[in-house]
């Protein structure tokens, strides 16, 4: 073929829609890059989920295939470029939309899911969203994964980080179904190449599936693709049944308690009901752990809590199991003002997900993993700042989500999620859309965790009440110490002790420290 013909046809292979089944034939000879000229580039730049973050690379590489995955690894890593790799872009922090990343790799056109009767394990994407996985899976095979909320959040950073949803007290934790996970990494003498790593005993590359297991995305190198099967799936080839079979419908509710009459005695009983429920039903067998709620206890202007989750029992069931989680939150206090409950199909249920939508929204997210439900000094802080009247932030919240069940089932060792012993994961979130307005909210949101947690320095140091943060929420202040007066370094409030065994993975994966961040595992 003639250069004039060779450039037409690259030309025409640019322009046509990207699907799984002409992924194949995308521009074979390696991925798009996306320069600041390009029209293209301020989309695939504005992706991130927390808006006060504005990276500006000098290309965006737009990937098809593990090898054009590595190819664009390899070119960076020539050029001495930093890169940082987006999938969903729901990111807290700076770790791809940062100074000095040059390069981003955006897994977005990687979306295949399919089942390898080779592994026994379905395959996924690193680019598919968890919508579009919950999708694929429940309308071919009748199976699940349970995984977040969120529809739009992508595979490639919720599971490494050890990403939870409605399902987990039920199930598990979705990295506690990695069977196994690609990665594209660097080794000491610059040469990029894939790699396979399982969790099979007898694997060689196994830490290394280990690490990915909970350990945080970014860390050794890019998740190219990840396969799925239940810890005790038998040697049955049927791939209906080696996941999960949700159940066929999804109680969803929805319940407000207005701020309107509540004065601190009743918000403190709302609080420590909530949290007393909690303690009571976190064990790995708890007959109540079919039911998973998060309550976003708001600032007073914003005008009510807001309770929503969902329930996956047998119907009749399932709204027992309501009504008695509702009345035992509710016990001496007040009844939800607005209370909204709908039976759904399950898929329609987990694509509707939690509704919420980033927008334009910046926003700013700390977390803790509680083992006991706050103390009485916890709730009066937490009373203090969500009616302070001496800032006028709106859309400030401390959400305690519904934890434990089944994820308490594994050993703090057996993956590298250590958080195994925890009845609620709390969150203090800020969200603004005026960017002037930036300073007023950080100043709030940290301000409230600091003096939430000021017994252990301003941080959930793993202790008898508290067990450290979530690596997918991450928060660059546990690493400041203007915030962080524990004398508790951020790698044990997030991986414990499985940090040692991070740092070893990283040294011998990624000895160059290609992939790094604020909050990246150093080596060992």
């Amino acid at each position: 073929m003639g250069t004039r013909d060779e450039q037409a046809r690259r030309t025409v292979l640019r322009a046509a829609t990207i699907t799984g089944a002409d992924k194949a034939d995308w521009l074979p000879n390696g991925p798009v890059r996306v320069t600041p000229t390009d029209p293209r580039y301020a989309h695939l730049t504005a992706r991130g989920a927390s808006n006060h973050f504005r990276g500006r690379p000098e290309q965006v590489y737009l990937v098809g295939t593990t090898a054009q995955v590595v190819g664009a690894v390899q070119e960076s890593v020539r050029a001495g470029a930093r890169l940082a790799v987006r999938s969903g872009g729901h990111c807290f922090e700076d770790f791809v939309d940062h100074p000095e990343v040059r390069a981003v790799i955006d897994m977005s056109p990687m979306r295949e899911v399919s089942f390898d009767g080779a592994r026994r394990a379905f395959v996924v994407e690193a680019g598919a969203t968890l919508g579009e996985v919950y999708r694929k899976l429940y309308l071919g095979w009748g199976v699940t994964l349970p995984a977040g909320y969120h529809p739009e959040v992508g595979v490639g950073g919720h599971v490494p980080g050890g990403g939870y949803g409605p399902l987990c007290r039920l199930h598990g934790l979705v990295s506690d179904y990695l069977y196994a996970v690609e990665v594209v990494v660097v080794d000491r003498h610059g040469e990029a190449r894939a790699v396979v790593a399982s969790r099979e005993q007898d694997d060689p590359n196994r830490e290394l599936w280990w690490a990915h297991a909970g350990g945080g995305g970014g860390n050794f190198g890019v998740v190219t693709r990840m396969w799925f099967r239940s810890p005790d799936a038998t040697r049955d080839t049927d791939p209906a049944h080696m996941l999960p079979t949700p159940t066929r419908t999804a109680l969803t509710f929805t319940a407000d308690w207005s701020w309107e009459g509540m004065d601190e005695e009743h918000f403190a009983r709302l609080v420590r009901n909530h949290g007393e429920w909690a303690e009571r039903h976190r064990g790995a067998d708890d007959p109540q752990a079919a039911l998973y709620a998060e309550f976003a206890l708001t600032r007073r202007a914003a005008g009510a809590h807001l309770m929503l989750g969902q329930v996956t029992a047998e119907p009749g069931t399932d709204r027992r199991l309501l009504d008695g989680f509702l009345g035992a939150v509710s016990a001496g206090t007040h009844r939800p003002a607005k209370l909204n409950v709908q039976r759904l199909p399950w898929l329609t249920a987990a694509l509707r997900g939690s509704g919420e939508a980033v927008g334009d929204w910046h926003i700013k997210i700390k977390s803790a993993f509680l083992r006991r439900c706050l103390t009485d000094r916890q709730v009066a802080v937490l009373h203090r700042h969500l009616t302070r009247a001496d800032t006028d932030v709106v859309g400030g919240s401390v959400v305690l989500n519904t934890y434990g069940g089944a994820v308490n089932t594994p050993s703090p060792t057996a993956t590298a999620m250590p958080h195994r012993d925890s009845a609620l994961k709390l969150s203090c979130l800020a969200s603004w859309a005026d960017p002037q307005r930036e300073s007023a909210y950080l100043a709030w949101i940290r301000a409230c965790y600091r003096d939430l947690f000021a017994d252990t320095g301003g941080v959930p140091v793993p202790g008898e009440h508290a067990d450290g943060s979530f690596i997918n929420y991450p928060d660059t202040d546990l690493a400041d110490p203007r915030w962080n007066t524990s004398g508790t370094p951020w790698q044990t409030l997030y991986h414990k002790a499985n940090h040692a065994r991070l740092g070893a993975v990283k040294a011998q994966w990624d000895p160059r420290d290609v992939f790094r961040h604020a909050l990246s595992v150093r080596a060992a």
